[in-house]
């Protein structure tokens, strides 16, 4: 049996202390920053870490942990782990977020996973992001991500 880093459930009143690494992006950097370790911890047990991430993506409402676990499932992706486009169900949470950062990763799983139920929430999330006075605060647009999927999901489409 594998063992994962503890998570402390929310029913115990206790705070997730799993994928607690994320530093959101800054004025300075102007992207995420992750405990490699930890990171590659998860991306390693492939399949065996989808239940815990998906825990993790059902109870917590912190943003950074968020992050993190997004940036996991992408990297999980890269490596070829199976079942992510399952957890559609759990990630369509997030479908309705303002967050730059929560959009952006979220739209990369989409780009990778091509989960047809995802397109129309990738078009919302880009009108509703483009209806938005820029905000100068921001370090990065996340509409470059978004567009992407939503043009992966149009090429692949018409590539015969």
């Amino acid at each position: 049996m594998i063992k994962f880093p503890p998570v402390m459930y929310n029913y115990q009143q206790q705070p997730y202390y799993a994928c607690t690494s994320c530093q959101l992006p800054t004025a300075q950097r102007n992207y995420c920053s992750f405990d490699k370790n930890e990171v590659d911890y998860f991306v390693k047990q492939k399949e065996n870490a989808l239940p815990v991430l998906t825990d993790i993506l059902e109870h917590s409402n912190n943003e950074a942990q968020i992050t993190e676990v997004l940036y996991i499932l992408n990297r999980m992706s890269d490596e070829g782990t199976k079942g992510i486009d399952n957890m559609y169900p759990v990630l369509a949470k997030f479908n309705n977020t303002n967050s730059p950062n929560i959009q952006t990763f979220l739209a990369g799983i989409y780009r990778k996973t091509q989960v047809p139920d995802a397109f129309g929430p990738l078009v919302k999330m880009l009108v509703q992001n483009s209806l938005k006075p820029h905000n100068p605060q921001q370090p990065f647009d996340p509409n470059e991500e978004i567009g992407g999927a939503i043009l992966s999901y149009l090429s692949d489409r018409f590539r015969n």
